[in-house]
């Protein structure tokens, strides 16, 4: 099956867009369905993946534009809204693993939210809301 091809049909698709210091957008899934289609339809190549390590939670998407690259605090960023939306909500310091989208595959026969990752970076960070924007779809971009 195609990479992009997984995923629910964007009507069924409830995901969180918040804004991140720097123009930054960071997209959050809120249920299985919704994180592969984050994960396989929304996300681009180049855009960063975060999940927390260990435990139930939302894949978690920053956008990058085209010739762009986040720096270390955006990437924190990003990891902590991860942290957030995840069973680690009320937890301290929480690790999250962080890789590009084209490392992000889903393996045939797993049920829906289920992914492999390679190439990853783990971020220790606090759970943290960021500002949220709206709630509802974006479009793939």
């Amino acid at each position: 099956m195609d990479r992009r091809g997984a995923g629910a049909p964007k009507r069924d698709v409830r995901l969180v867009e918040y804004r991140l210091p720097g123009g930054w957008t960071v997209l959050a899934g809120r249920s299985d369905r919704d994180n592969d289609y984050l994960s396989f339809r929304v996300a681009k190549p180049n855009d960063w993946w975060f999940h927390v390590r260990g435990m139930p939670g939302s894949h978690v998407i920053l956008q990058v534009p085209s010739g762009e690259d986040p720096d270390r605090a955006t990437l924190e960023g990003a990891a902590a809204i991860a942290a957030f939306h995840s069973k680690a909500r009320e937890g301290g310091v929480v690790p999250v693993s962080a890789t590009r989208a084209r490392y992000v595959t889903k393996p045939g026969g797993v049920k829906t939210g289920t992914v492999q990752i390679r190439k990853e970076i783990v971020l220790k960070v606090r759970p943290a809301p960021g500002e949220e924007v709206t709630p509802g779809t974006p479009a793939p971009r």
